[in-house]
């Protein structure tokens, strides 16, 4: 499956600068000890990337939703912004280098993004769960990339 979803030409303001980077490794290292699994009210992991242009490895807390199969389910949304965030762009340039962190394991997974009929039942799924992805929806003309992350042997 392909990574294709460009940015759109309007949107909310993407979550960006010093107060999130901190909050995001604050986040990542509860989620890592297994302290805490809720961020925001629905189930958290930490998404392992590596950077598409740095090399470097990059730990971002994500929401998840369990689809039918068993495997996971995340949301690039950056909150109903213009543009993708920069983990969609990681896992772009490198779906089979991802791991994530969850129940206080570390799991090897390959990430792959859901389109047409697919997309379509995973969506229902996770606006269900999670009515304020439908917020983010509507606040940007590009579609929300939806990335099913299964676990690699």
């Amino acid at each position: 499956m392909s990574f294709d979803t460009r940015a759109g030409t309007r949107g909310a303001r993407q979550p960006k600068g010093r107060v999130l980077r901190w909050a995001n490794v604050l986040v990542s290292r509860r989620l890592q000890r297994g302290r805490s699994s809720k961020m925001m009210g629905v189930d958290a992991l930490v998404l392992r990337t590596i950077g598409r242009k740095s090399g470097a490895e990059r730990l971002t807390p994500v929401g998840w939703f369990q689809a039918a199969d068993g495997s996971k389910l995340i949301v690039a949304s950056a909150a109903g912004a213009a543009s993708n965030p920069a983990w969609y762009y990681n896992l772009a340039a490198h779906p089979d280098r991802v791991s994530i962190d969850v129940g206080g394991e570390t799991v090897q997974v390959r990430a792959e993004q859901l389109h047409g009929e697919e997309r379509a039942e995973a969506w229902k799924l996770i606006t269900t769960e999670a009515p304020r992805f439908t917020e983010y929806q509507e606040k940007t003309d590009r579609e929300l990339p939806v990335i099913r992350l299964v676990p690699r042997d």
